[in-house]
């Protein structure tokens, strides 16, 4: 039987139960026929001021993600979506790959995660060496997410952390402070600015900056959606997300 209203595709999302980004904004890429269900990665919103906090975030999100994945597979979903980020660059791209076999493993379905969705997009613009990276985590996370894009054969020639002070926070920071961030990552040498951190609700800005700077903005929501659709055959194009799920 096929479900009445995911007709295409049941996605099922997995986020942190403090993110409450990454769920509007995927609603508002869905298109008819893929319907998104969410599981939630239970985590206190603990305060984060130093690496060593950042990484009890980690720890926290590791603990429980398999509960998350085992919760909405109740629903027999074609396909899931992490709504996380974080975890899917550390240990670089080996590290990202191992994660995606055990996540794929636990739930017998594939997943799209942002670390691969972030190189994808990358690669679908063509002709991007070096890029600039946002991110709202505090240096430990910024280490990572630089080695998994050098891994991948980018040069990461600027990377700004937001160092946001607890996961509910990182969804308070205003598009101008989004705004004025993608402005001085930006420069004539870089091809591209990337965003990660899934509550950093960048889908909008990312659009808009992409259209004034002239070259690809990725938001990391955006892309992670994207790569879902096309990894299921799914190809409409979206409009007001950009150009990635506009013309690619």
């Amino acid at each position: 039987m096929t479900d009445s209203l995911g007709w295409r595709r049941k996605f099922g999302v997995i986020a942190p139960s403090t993110n409450t980004s990454v769920q509007p904004e995927f609603d508002r890429m869905r298109p008819a026929g893929v319907t998104n269900h969410f599981s939630r990665i239970l985590i206190p919103n603990i305060s984060i001021a130093s690496d060593a906090d950042f990484e009890r975030l980690m720890e926290n999100i590791r603990a429980t993600i398999m509960d998350a994945v085992d919760s909405v597979m109740t629903a027999e979903c074609d396909y899931l979506v992490m709504g996380m980020s974080a975890e899917t660059f550390w240990d670089g791209l080996q590290g990202s790959i191992a994660l995606q076999k055990r996540i794929e493993a636990r739930a017998g379905v594939k997943i799209a995660m942002g670390s691969d969705a972030c190189r994808a997009a990358l690669a679908a613009y063509g002709g991007v060496k070096r890029i600039a990276v946002l991110t709202p985590y505090m240096p430990v996370g910024d280490r990572q997410v630089a080695r998994f894009f050098a891994d991948c054969g980018f040069e990461v020639v600027r990377i700004k952390g937001l160092k946001c002070p607890s996961p509910v926070a990182i969804a308070h920071v205003p598009e101008t402070t989004l705004r004025d961030a993608v402005i001085a990552l930006d420069g004539p040498d870089v091809d591209a600015v990337v965003q990660v951190g899934t509550n950093l609700a960048m889908a909008r800005v990312a659009a808009i900056a992409e259209f004034w700077l002239g070259k690809p903005v990725v938001a990391i929501n955006t892309a992670t959606y994207w790569w879902a659709l096309r990894q299921n055959g799914i190809a409409d194009r979206v409009e007001g997300f950009g150009a990635l799920l506009e013309r690619f």
